[in-house]
């Protein structure tokens, strides 16, 4: 079967940011950020970006592009003979059918605000209504369900068209919506009055909040989301490795998308803080932040209905882009694999999606009794905890180890792959760093999130 390949570089590039750039970028970032001494955050977080984020992330395109196979293919396609690498394709390909399990349903409440925001279903609400719109909404398994299946059904289908007249037609124009969206929501936010103050709160280097976290705890925390916000670990990025061509270099193009992620979650904060501080709302984290939150803020701000279908649609986009990107890795591996025809990959791997779905709507209504994680927790929160702190970081180190040592496909090959073609090339003096600091960084990591 002919491997296919992205028709442009800009294409490749939209792409994988729009794979990286997700739901986390959004209600996480920000609050991380401003209760981490703002400025001085973002400067670890840059910093870990480059020392951590984008290494691993050329270490899955490496792979993908030398191998030419998803992950179910690539290990056994460059590992030794006799090793036993290929079992991790496994384990990466689990983690997106489970990051999938919950995924939808959560970029379901996307769509589900932004057309409630459109037919102005907030009109005239008090903070209790807004919040109590939120809780009917995940007490309704029909309604969840409903926006959950017409998630799956639209990302399956742009899927089934394949890699250039589906996937890449529709994520460039998505990309550059979703780009040119969340700059006219922070323009718009930081001009509202007192929303300078929120500007400050965000991003002014706030040393006395430093003090009271602790310098090692900012570290920690933007040594953490620096890693996590490019999602290496599961082959995602690895599969659009397999579909590049040889004229770039690898790490320059790594370092574009690490940039593109990172815009979209400093803007964010600048639509966020701006609009919170404006209108006298302490602004949270996770769901509560963006339905309900948010939603408040719409409510009072002049045009409210209009910037809340924005912001929502940009939260669609935002959330649409990464099922895209993980649909395509799941539907790719299994061609591969099994060689089957790529309709015949989406329609079977849509079914599996759809059922896998199910629990994560049903946790928090009929199965809301269920609580894995202890009181108040739900199915949603253990996926995403076995995403987040097992199988993303484990595979990091696995993608790692076989890029670095003499037992997996090792640092000569992996460093020549790199640095094939023009632009910024991987300095081999950093040998020693990828090989004995990066792992024990990434260990942290996984210690800090299992405790």
């Amino acid at each position: 079967m002919q491997r296919e390949n992205f028709k442009s570089r800009l294409g490749f590039i939209l792409i994988s940011a729009g794979c990286a750039i997700g739901i986390g970028n959004v209600w996480k970032f920000p609050y991380v950020a401003g209760q981490n001494g703002g400025g001085v955050f973002v400067l670890f977080y840059l910093l870990f970006l480059v020392m951590v984020g984008a290494p691993a992330l050329t270490m899955e395109f490496a792979v993908g592009r030398a191998s030419r196979k998803s992950v179910l293919g690539c290990y056994q396609e460059l590992e030794p003979m006799g090793s036993k690498w290929h079992l991790h394709g496994y384990v990466a390909l689990l983690g997106n059918y489970v990051i999938m399990m919950f995924y939808t349903t959560v970029a379901g409440w996307m769509v589900s605000y932004f057309y409630r925001f459109l037919v102005n279903d907030f009109k005239g609400l008090d903070p209790k209504g807004v919040s109590d719109k939120f809780d009917h909404m995940l007490s309704n398994p029909w309604s969840m369900g409903f926006w959950m299946v017409l998630i799956v059904v639209v990302g399956i289908l742009i899927c089934s068209m394949g890699l250039q007249n589906g996937v890449e037609k529709i994520s460039k124009p998505m990309m550059i919506g979703l780009l040119g969206l969340i700059a006219i929501l922070a323009v718009n936010s930081v001009m509202l009055e007192g929303g300078i103050e929120g500007v400050k709160f965000y991003l002014v280097p706030n040393w006395k909040k430093v003090h009271e976290v602790g310098l090692l705890n900012v570290i920690i925390a933007a040594m953490n989301q620096a890693f996590f916000t490019l999602s290496v670990g599961m082959g995602g990025m690895e599969i659009f490795g397999s579909y590049m061509d040889r004229e770039r270099s690898l790490f320059g193009e790594s370092l574009q998308i690490a940039w593109l992620d990172t815009f979209v979650a400093l803007m964010s904060g600048l639509i966020i803080f701006p609009a919170c501080f404006a209108y006298g709302i302490n602004p949270g984290a996770g769901p509560e932040l963006i339905f309900i939150t948010l939603p408040n803020v719409f409510v009072q701000m002049p045009g409210g209905r209009f910037w809340g279908a924005l912001f929502f649609l940009f939260m669609t986009f935002a959330a649409f882009s990464t099922i895209i990107g993980v649909f395509e890795n799941i539907i790719a591996s299994c061609m591969d694999k099994w060689e089957i025809s790529r309709k015949k990959s989406s329609l079977i791997n849509g079914i599996i999606i759809l059922i896998g779905s199910v629990p994560a709507v049903l946790g928090y209504n009929v199965w809301k009794g269920f609580q894995p994680r202890g009181a108040g927790s739900t199915i949603l929160d253990l996926e995403d905890f076995l995403v987040s702190n097992l199988i993303l970081p484990g595979g990091a180190i696995v993608f790692l180890l076989f890029c670095m040592t003499k037992w997996g496909w090792g640092f000569e090959n992996y460093l020549a792959e790199t640095n094939t073609g023009m632009g910024l090339k991987m300095p081999r003096i950093l040998r020693g760093y990828l090989t004995y600091v990066m792992p024990c960084i990434i260990l942290v990591i996984i210690i800090l999130g299992l405790i």
